[in-house]
């Protein structure tokens, strides 16, 4: 199956932010899209096709437990064998402990996901 890799604008804006404050970020993005390649189920499913990653920040000097988060939406189209995979919302788990379910509905409704 062919996996696409997208990004909403929540999530460009809020990495956007998250990367003046850590440069090793980018880096780190990079490393997950080549893992979600391999491996498209990475991650805690959330359910309603949403997924929640978690992700170390090198130049923050913290494992994944204090890392980063980062929330994905997955869209299969059988007919083609295609998978997307949107990258949706990114944030520091030291801004935000967690994020509710309603939060991320909003997100994916706004983004036109759902």
């Amino acid at each position: 199956m062919n996996i696409r890799i997208e990004t909403t604008d929540t999530f460009v804006k809020n990495f956007k932010k998250l990367t003046k404050r850590y440069k090793s970020l980018p880096n780190e993005l990079r490393k997950l899209k080549t893992e979600l390649l391999e491996n498209p189920e990475l991650g805690i499913d959330l359910g309603n096709n949403v997924r929640k990653i978690r992700i170390a920040i090198k130049s923050k000097g913290r494992g994944k437990s204090g890392g980063a988060r980062i929330i994905t939406h997955q869209t299969v189209i059988i007919e083609i064998s295609q998978r997307i995979i949107t990258l949706v919302l990114i944030y520091d788990k030291s801004d935000k402990d967690s994020i509710s379910k309603n939060e991320i509905l909003s997100i994916l409704s706004n983004e036109d996901l759902i």
